[in-house]
C-alpha cells in the first residue's frame, strides 16, 4: 500500500533544497529588518568617529586638546602656505565647524591649510572662554600653537558665535600674529574697551538682523544673561581701535545684504560689516543649523568666500620673535 498522500507526490531532493533556501532567504530578510537599526547605528557611529576624530593633539597644562587639520593634496611641504584657523560655536566641535563653514573646499582650490581646533571639554558641549581669566589664556595658548609649515605672515582666524567671541579675544591677546580675522554671528563677551589700545587687526564681520541667539541690535538672550553689544556700534569701536576714518562707506549689495566699510585704517587694517537683513544665527552659504535654534537662513551671502577674499589680500608684519600673549 502506498504511503504517498492522495493526489500528491513526495518532494524530490531539489525541491527540498529550494524550499529550504527560500526559507533561509526569508529568515535572513526578517533578521536584517530586525537588526537594521543596530547595523545602521553601528555604521553611522563608525562613520562619525572616522569623520570627527582629531588629526592631532596639543597639551595645554594638564589638558590634551584636539584639532582637525586639512592639508590639500597639492600641498608642497617645502613651500609655506597660508593657515586659516576656524573656531566652532558653543556646544559644537572642530568637525562640526568644518561641515558648517566648508573651508576645505576652498582650501583645495586655493592651496591653503585649515585647522579646526576644539574648545575645552572631553565631550560636547565644547566651548571657548573669551572672558578674562586663566581659561582664556589656555585657549589663546592652544590656538597660538597650531603650526604646520605655514607662512607666519598669513595666519587668519575666524569663528562662529562663541568662536567669533574667541576670535575677538585672540585679536586682543596676540594681534601681532594675525594677518586678518573674520566673525560670523559673533557672541561678544569681552568689552571692546579691553583692547582699545591694542595693535590694529583687520576684520570682516557678518551678522543677521534676525539673529535669535546674538541680537543684531544687542541685548540679553537665553544663552547669556549679560547683554550682547549692538553689532554696528561694536564694529564702529573696532574701527576706532584700528584708527580708521570716522565716516564709514555704506553700500547696498542686494535686497538682503548691505556693506559698511571703514578705510584709511592704521596699517591698512580695514574693518568691514556685512549686514544680512532677515537672516538669523547662521553661517551664510554654509551648512545649515537647526531652524528652531538659528532662525532664517536666506543663503544671501557665502561667508567663507567673502572672508577668504578679504584675508588673501592681507599679511601680518613679520616678527623676529612672537610676542608674549597679553594677560587679562
Amino acid at each position: 500500500m502506498s504511503s504517498h498522500p492522495a493526489g500528491g507526490s513526495l518532494p524530490v531532493a531539489g525541491d527540498v533544497k529550494a524550499r529550504a533556501g527560500r526559507r533561509g532567504v526569508a529568515l535572513a530578510a526578517v533578521l536584517l529588518c530586525i537588526t537594521m537599526p543596530g547595523v545602521v547605528a553601528l555604521v553611522e557611529g563608525v562613520s562619525f568617529y572616522a569623520g570627527n576624530r582629531s588629526s592631532g593633539f596639543i597639551s595645554v597644562g594638564e589638558q590634551k586638546r584636539g584639532y582637525l587639520l586639512h592639508v590639500p593634496r597639492s600641498h608642497d611641504r617645502s613651500r609655506p602656505v597660508p593657515l586659516v584657523i576656524s573656531l566652532h560655536g558653543a556646544g559644537l566641535w572642530g568637525a562640526a565647524q568644518r561641515d558648517i563653514s566648508r573651508w576645505n573646499d576652498l582650501a583645495d582650490r586655493e592651496g591653503f591649510i585649515v585647522a579646526y581646533p576644539s574648545g575645552a571639554g572631553r565631550a560636547s558641549p565644547r566651548v571657548w572662554s573669551p572672558g578674562p581669566g586663566p581659561s582664556l589664556m589656555r585657549d589663546v595658548d592652544f590656538i597660538s600653537r597650531l603650526r604646520h609649515n605655514v607662512d607666519p605672515d598669513r595666519v587668519y582666524v575666524n569663528g562662529l558665535s562663541n568662536g567669533g567671541g574667541m576670535t575677538f579675544a585672540l585679536s586682543c591677546a596676540v594681534p601681532e600674529r594675525l594677518a586678518a580675522t573674520g566673525i560670523v554671528a559673533g557672541a561678544q563677551t569681552l568689552p571692546s574697551s579691553l583692547c582699545a589700545n591694542a595693535p590694529a587687526v583687520p576684520v570682516v564681520v557678518i551678522h543677521g538682523t534676525r539673529d535669535p541667539v546674538v541680537p543684531y541690535d544687542g541685548g540679553a538672550t537665553w544663552v547669556s544673561p549679560r547683554p550682547f553689544p549692538n553689532v554696528p556700534d561694536w564694529v564702529g569701536r573696532w574701527a576706532e581701535r584700528n584708527r580708521c576714518d570716522a565716516a564709514p562707506r555704506d553700500s547696498v549689495l542686494s535686497a538682503k545684504v548691505t556693506r559698511r566699510a571703514y578705510f584709511a585704517c592704521a596699517g591698512g587694517a580695514d574693518v568691514v560689516l556685512y549686514t544680512l537683513h532677515g537672516d538669523g544665527h547662521v553661517w551664510p552659504g554654509g551648512g545649515r543649523l537647526p531652524r528652531w535654534l538659528a532662525g532664517t537662513d536666506s543663503r544671501s551671502l557665502d561667508a567663507t568666500n567673502v572672508m577668504w577674499k578679504f584675508f588673501r589680500e592681507r599679511r601680518a608684519a613679520r616678527l623676529i620673535r612672537p610676542p608674549a600673549p597679553r594677560r587679562y
